[in-house]
């Protein structure tokens, strides 16, 4: 299923230039990239119009499940005929059977 974003906003200011950036970065290879800006400016909308152009699946990673959260409501509402699921790992309190702290192996 493509990717469809839906918003009634166009993107306006520096973020068609971030758009086409991104685009043609992951387009030539570049698998690890950077958009910056501060609160507000629309990055997630931004990176929206991104997953638009390339149709590609993508991870977001958050660093808080607040955030985390919060951006996957975001991403749900620009992409209703898409699949947007949030997962929260709880590897901070994940320690395996055979894992022993005292020897630190």
């Amino acid at each position: 299923m493509k990717f469809k974003l839906y918003s009634p906003y166009k993107p306006a200011g520096s973020q068609p230039e971030a758009i086409k950036q991104l685009v043609f970065g992951l387009e030539s290879g570049m698998n690890k990239q950077t958009l910056l800006g501060v609160t507000g400016s629309g990055k997630t909308f931004t990176i929206a119009n991104v997953i638009e152009k390339v149709q590609i699946p993508t991870l977001v990673i958050a660093h808080n499940k607040t955030l985390a959260a919060q951006l996957c409501n975001e991403f749900r509402e620009f992409f209703p005929g898409n699949a947007v699921e949030y997962f929260v790992s709880y590897y901070d309190y994940y320690q395996p059977e055979a894992y022993m702290p005292g020897s630190d192996t």
